[in-house]
């Protein structure tokens, strides 16, 4: 039946029923929390460390390949705010997908989204135990992996606002790093710091061009800056434990733009402009060191360790926290193994442990088989954001008609020019598809990446057609699982 309240109660306000789990997830998020973890999301590791290899590929150019990259994740977050303000939900996008599509679509979306997080809180955690085995020669990367991964264990164990508190002051000061070094970047553009003479255009224009290495560099250098944009779907999972979710995604959303072009489009433009495209230092150790080093920062190098441990300690919180939900979801519609849908205090304490416990088993591949099965672990998760996103894409175009025909009231966020301008994002989608199968190394990262998809959706009708679900796409089938209800809100169809 279509909702009758402008303020729709969130998918998980009512507890799953069976032995799933013995309580519901709580609303202990606060405004406040919500608003710095999408802030915050958006400066990841990625930003300060992966842009690097985007800049030393496209050259200057590479403030237009993030600005194309930021106007599809700006598109894409647009369509996943309208449906998740809509209908709020801890499983975000898998949800919608299973209403939209089906539950075999809910299950490879949640499955390979779960996937993806638990491979990155692995990567992040040896990125982090770098940093400080560096700081303390001889002790061991693997134990600082642990005591990170016991630390996040516990605040994610713990109430839900412990997570928050942790990810508000994390994001904090990585607003506060990017501020300043936005600021200290502008002030030399413009010759205002001492002993520092205006660049001008000569960085832009002198050394090869804008495009120094033609098309294909920019092509490179696009690739690398679409993938730096993830973390931001993490705020749309959050916002379903928030004391105000459909506002919450709703603010979150609407601000995306400014936080995009801010600090991704911002950030490129003044290191151009500052630095050498080609200064080995840009590639070797990350464009933000390259900028405060040319520009005589002292320890500029031990700045940017404490900034990129925060980034990625940050990371590791947010995507254990992500990672759990996505599971319970899943578990709370029959799509994976009920004991991980236990909820004690408020918290999916089972899928935390879970999802925990795999993120360090991919910690210890690196370790044991670094050559074969931790490079084919990287390459599985190399485009699964494509795929999600596209997930997400088909479902607004599917799930935005039905809503104006049942409860348009709930649309608070509207995709813009629909349908238009979602077929548009999914066309760009297909043609990042292409462009990775041109390039060897992003050509590996999407055959497997391919050949996980294709064995969930597999593995997803398989389960679909036992359970006897009908496929209806509004996820209340006869197979919807136990608990589904709490996750899948009834609709007419």
């Amino acid at each position: 039946m279509p909702r009758t309240s402008a303020s729709p109660p969130t998918a998980d306000s009512a507890a799953p029923a069976g032995p799933s789990a013995d309580s519901a997830l709580t609303h202990g998020l606060k405004q406040r929390h919500l608003s710095m973890i999408a802030l915050g999301g958006v400066i990841g590791a990625g930003l300060f460390v992966g842009s690097g290899a985007g800049i030393a590929a496209a050259g200057p150019s590479i403030i237009v390949a993030y600005a194309i990259s930021g106007l599809l994740v700006m598109m894409v977050m647009r369509m996943l705010g309208e449906m998740s303000a809509a209908n709020p939900a801890s499983g975000s996008f898998s949800v919608h997908a299973e209403r939209a599509i089906g539950p075999w679509a809910g299950f490879t979306a949640g499955w390979s989204f779960w996937f993806l997080l638990c491979v990155a809180v692995g990567l992040e955690g040896i990125g982090a135990a770098q940093i400080v085995s560096g700081w303390l020669p001889g002790t061991p990367e693997w134990a600082w992996v642990a005591l990170f991964m016991v630390i996040f264990l516990g605040t994610n164990l713990a109430a839900v606002k412990n997570f928050g508190e942790f990810e508000f002051w994390f994001a904090a000061l990585k607003v506060i790093a990017i501020t300043l070094f936005l600021v200290l970047g502008l002030l030399a553009i413009f010759g205002v710091l001492p002993d520092t003479d205006a660049p001008g255009l000569t960085n832009l224009t002198g050394d090869g061009g804008f495009l120094p290495k033609g098309m294909d560099g920019f092509i490179i250098g696009l690739l690398a800056s679409v993938f730096a944009y993830g973390g931001l779907e993490t705020v749309t999972i959050a916002a379903a434990e928030s004391e105000n979710p459909v506002q919450g995604v709703a603010k979150a959303v609407r601000t995306a733009m400014w936080r995009i072009a801010v600090f991704y489009i911002g950030s490129m433009a003044v290191i151009v402009t500052l630095v050498p495209w080609d200064d080995p230092k840009v590639a070797e150790v990350g464009p933000f060191y390259a900028m405060l080093d040319h520009l005589g920062v002292g320890s500029a190098a031990q700045i940017m360790n404490v900034v990129i441990l925060i980034a990625l300690l940050s990371a590791m919180n947010a995507n254990i926290y992500g990672a759990s939900r996505m599971a319970r979801s899943l578990v709370a519609r029959g799509q994976g193994p009920s004991v991980l849908g236990r909820i004690s205090s408020g918290v999916p304490r089972n899928a935390v442990m879970f999802s925990s416990v795999f993120g360090f088993l991919c910690v210890l591949l690196s370790y044991w088989r670094p050559d074969d099965v931790f490079p084919w672990l990287l390459n599985m998760i190399g485009a699964v954001i494509l795929v999600v996103w596209i997930f997400i894409a088909v479902s607004q175009l599917i799930l935005r008609r039905r809503t104006e025909r049942e409860a348009p009231e709930t649309l608070v966020v509207r995709m813009w020019f629909y349908p238009i301008g979602t077929v548009v994002a999914l066309a760009a989608m297909a043609g990042i598809f292409l462009l990775m199968l041109r390039q060897p190394d992003t050509r590996d990262q999407l055959l497997a990446t391919g050949a996980l998809t294709v064995a969930l959706i597999g593995l997803g009708l398989l389960r679909q057609r036992r359970r006897g679900d009908e496929g209806t796409g509004d996820g209340t089938g006869a197979g919807a699982g136990t608990g589904a209800a709490a996750e899948i809100p009834a609709q007419r169809k």
